[in-house]
């Protein structure tokens, strides 16, 4: 299984959509988005595969972005995600509550995902590695990425110049 990592699109629903494109290029089964989506229109944009979520510190509307993304078939988790895959716990969060991520890496699971930091970062901490696949808005390069948790591989896939820059595309 590929999953395939979103975060902080902060209501940019043209990348998001070219994000979600390059992933699905990519072979990514599932998606899972680390939150700052903002707006409806970033979720609409995560239909059409199965697809989680968490929501950031700029996600003011939670209720309203629930009930849109749970409409769309989008499961929500939040403040914390946990997906099994094969003999892999892989947790994810938004990144901006430090206690969640400390509890994931007390927990031991095999990767932390997160965003709010709008970079790039793969590294391990102990058994963990935990992966930010950058961001979509107000980064110097826009990139997602590509899990393969049974090979512990990973991609961090750069947008083109496709994707709109300006307003909440």
């Amino acid at each position: 299984m590929r999953i395939g990592i979103l975060s902080d699109s902060h209501g940019r629903a043209a990348r998001t959509a070219q994000a979600v494109a390059t992933l699905r290029d990519a072979g990514a089964d599932v998606l899972v988005h680390l939150g700052d989506v903002e707006t409806e229109q970033v979720l609409d944009e995560l239909t059409g595969h199965p697809a989680h979520l968490v929501f950031g510190n700029c996600d003011w509307n939670t209720q309203t972005l629930g009930r849109h993304a749970e409409f769309l078939g989008i499961t929500v988790h939040d403040p914390l995600g946990v997906l099994h895959v094969g003999a892999a716990r892989i947790a994810f969060t938004h990144g901006h509550r430090p206690e969640v991520m400390q509890q994931a890496l007390a927990d031991g699971v095999d990767y932390l995902l997160h965003g709010h930091t709008h970079q790039v970062r793969d590294e391990r901490r102990g058994s963990t590695r935990i992966i930010n696949p950058g961001a979509l808005f107000r980064a110097g390069r826009y990139t997602v990425a590509v899990l393969e948790p049974e090979t512990d591989r990973l991609e961090i896939v750069e947008l083109g110049d496709r994707g709109s820059a300006s307003g909440h595309d």
